[in-house]
């Protein structure tokens, strides 16, 4: 079973993906960007579900470049889930390496079908 990590600061988003998405695969929840990086190098995900605006010292943009930049989590899929829904922050992500741009509101189905399509 695939271990998808769930980052965001709201724990109703973490909790709408965790039972959408916890019959198919393992979940692990994060809710700031330095737990999000602790919980990708213990856990090693197939995906992580990321929010761009968070509280803390890292937001997900900067875990996403984490993420991107080191050669044991490279390969990871990364997909951002943000109210931030201009083309430019859409673009600024897919430059940095996000495989997917879902913006808030989200339907939970449209990303439970891309990672059932990533991860099968």
């Amino acid at each position: 079973m695939h271990t998808i990590l769930i980052v965001d600061d709201h724990s109703d988003i973490r909790r709408l993906l965790s039972i959408t998405l916890g019959k198919e695969f393992q979940i692990i929840e994060a809710e700031d960007g330095a737990s999000a990086l602790e919980a990708i190098h213990h856990y090693h995900p197939k995906a992580v579900l990321l929010d761009v605006m968070m509280p803390g010292e890292l937001d997900g943009l900067q875990v996403l470049d984490a993420i991107k930049a080191d050669p044991a989590t490279c390969d990871t899929l990364v997909a951002m889930i943000t109210a931030r829904g201009q083309s430019a922050d859409h673009d600024d992500a897919r430059k940095r390496g996000a495989d997917a741009y879902f913006i808030k509101p989200f339907s939970p189905l449209q990303v439970v079908a891309w990672v059932r399509s990533h991860l099968k």
